[in-house]
């Protein structure tokens, strides 16, 4: 049975959006009316409130209505060629370099496995998106050390490296000085 436009809300359509079930992508798409996306039934967003959810038989029908398709399943099929979803990582990193970045949330955010995220990215930039991240704190922690009187314990914070003794080790194996040797003999 193939459904057009814009379906009846039937129990089977809730429990595989719920379950995230692929059997049923290409059969059905879900809407959620308070974000205005579209999705497949398979996709791990975070299940919506059944009462803002809006069923589709097709991803025109949902098109149609203005619903902008979802960036982690992709039901339109379109996926970012690998050079402009890195660039769209490195962007993400150098504005939330502070905010706690794992793998595991890069790629949550970017709508991909661990694996495939670190292979990509490294493939094309030469270095992990850690190790990435890794030099965007520590350019960010040479700024604040030289521009402010900030305590280094706060700068470490500031940069996203809330331990002390973590954040001194990882400047002085990334620079060659201690954060005070470094503020110490560049500010001359």
């Amino acid at each position: 049975m193939e459904l057009r436009g814009a379906v009846v809300m039937q129990e089977r359509f809730w429990k595989a959006i719920v379950a995230n079930d692929a059997a049923y992508d290409g059969t059905f798409y879900y809407a959620v009316t308070t974000t205005g996306i579209f999705c497949r039934p398979s996709c791990k967003s975070r299940v919506p409130k059944r009462e803002n959810v809006r069923i589709f038989g097709n991803r025109q029908a949902a098109f149609s209505e203005n619903y902008r398709p979802c960036k982690r399943c992709r039901p339109d099929g379109v996926r970012l060629p690998d050079e402009e979803w890195v660039s769209l990582m490195t962007a993400h990193i150098d504005e939330h370099y502070a905010e706690p970045l794992t793998l595991t949330i890069l790629a949550d955010h970017f709508y991909a496995s661990v694996y495939h995220l670190q292979r990509t990215f490294k493939r094309l930039q030469g270095i992990t998106p850690l190790t990435y991240l890794q030099q965007v704190r520590i350019e960010a922690a040479k700024r604040l050390l030289l521009e402010t009187n900030a305590p280094v314990n706060a700068i470490g914070v500031q940069v996203g490296i809330p331990n002390a003794a973590h954040f001194a080790t990882m400047f002085q194996k990334k620079t060659g000085f201690s954060p005070t040797e470094f503020r110490q003999i560049k500010s001359f």
